[in-house]
């Protein structure tokens, strides 16, 4: 059969017979006289299976490796088609909730209205660069809950700190943020307490203290640094520990400096250190690591830490208490 009489009995147009060629995905088993593309049985039948898969949501490159990749796993398919379903259904069901909360308030200014529903629309496209223009641009019209609800879901890191910078400016939220931090889903945590990190204030600070008895690590190692950075002392164990396990241990690092600028502080932060410096169970990475830590440290305890620290069996350590050593003594 001729590409017309294929696309005809398809439904799929030549255009796209066209573009499947280029891809790979089927092929005229030959050519007749005059050169044109000439389709056998199976090859329809390839087609058909091409749109069959196609129905069910996946891209060309997935139909590629179903029909070709020996490897390619049926059930592992149907798993991921599943999951993708299920995140189109939980994000039409953010937007009918957001709308929702518009027509529930009674609205008068309708020409607002429009604008909050195009904004809360936005927020939900697919798009991360639609997404990422709507929070920055949001202007304090999008609905702190809208705000709070597409931080908790967004994926996309650069939409994600947008989000929070717009949560930030709008204010508020925090009641929806600690439902977050209580969330049985890791991301959703982890989302929750970087956005109460941004958001500035005592509420937000006084969440953050409570998210350092969190029993999710990583929330803890979230809240730590920003607590740090707000001049909280009593993030120093979990900054000591994020150095020492070198998890954003630059941020926990820089923390600890900030921390440090008060001297009495500075002094307990240097006794940690050192503390935890003569734990046998650390390996060399982090016993430099520590050793760095006591860069932006000042206060005798420090000082006197390098000192010993100089000598230290272990090159690393010794080379970077001395350096530390010259630019005090400089």
């Amino acid at each position: 059969m001729l590409i017309g009489e294929v696309a005809r009995r398809s439904g799929v147009s030549a255009r796209m017979l066209r573009h499947y060629e280029s891809l790979g995905l089927v092929r005229p088993t030959g050519r007749n006289d005059v050169g044109y593309r000439e389709y056998s049985g199976e090859d329809v039948r390839r087609i058909f299976h091409i749109e069959s898969l196609r129905s069910l949501g996946l891209s060309l490159r997935e139909v590629g490796r179903a029909l070709d990749d020996p490897g390619f796993s049926p059930a592992g398919l149907v798993d991921d088609l599943v999951r993708r379903t299920r995140e189109r259904i939980a994000s039409e069901t953010e937007l009918l909730t957001r709308l929702s909360r518009i027509g529930a308030a009674g609205p008068e200014d309708w020409e607002g209205v429009l604008r909050t529903v195009a904004l809360l629309q936005d927020l939900g496209s697919s798009s991360p660069g639609t997404r990422q223009r709507a929070a920055l641009s949001s202007g304090g019209e999008a609905p702190v809950e809208a705000l709070v609800e597409a931080v908790l879901s967004e994926r996309d890191p650069s939409v994600a700190g947008a989000l929070r910078w717009a949560l930030a400016r709008a204010g508020g939220g925090l009641d929806l943020l600690a439902e977050g931090l209580d969330s049985p889903v890791a991301a959703v945590r982890a989302r929750a307490v970087r956005a109460v990190a941004g958001i500035p204030g005592e509420a937000a600070s006084a969440l953050l203290r409570d998210a350092l008895g969190h029993p999710d690590v990583a929330v803890r190692r979230y809240a730590a640094p920003a607590l740090g950075a707000r001049g909280v002392a009593e993030a120093v164990p979990t900054l000591i520990g994020m150095v020492a396990e070198a998890v954003r241990d630059v941020d926990a690092a820089d923390a600890l400096g900030a921390l440090a600028a008060d001297p009495e502080t500075a002094e307990r932060i240097a006794s940690a250190l050192v503390g935890r410096l003569a734990d046998p169970a650390l390996d060399a990475p982090a016993r430099r690591r520590l050793t760095q830590a006591l860069a932006d440290i000042l206060g005798p305890t420090a000082t006197r830490a390098l000192g010993e620290l100089a000598e230290d069996g272990d090159r690393g350590v010794a080379v970077t208490a001395v350096y530390l050593l010259g630019l005090r003594e400089g």
